[in-house]
């Protein structure tokens, strides 16, 4: 997972819309798609609530809602 992906992950995990995610990476919302496809590729998730789990189970966030390390 690049870099980039992860910070999508942490702010899908927070609940951003995709294109509150674009407004706060300075991406188009068509990136930003892109990226969340490539995620569920990855992980192997079926939707964005899976990617969610993902992201609490690595600790890529936390419960307190603080991100964890990058």
């Amino acid at each position: 997972m690049t870099a980039r992906e992860r910070e999508v992950l942490r702010l899908i995990a927070r609940g951003l819309t995709n294109f509150d995610i674009a407004e706060e990476l300075g991406l188009g919302v068509a990136m930003v798609k892109t990226h969340v496809r490539r995620l569920l590729d990855k992980l192997d998730a079926h939707d964005r609530a899976q990617l969610v789990i993902v992201a609490y189970e690595t600790g890529l966030v936390s419960a307190a809602g603080r991100m964890g390390p990058a």
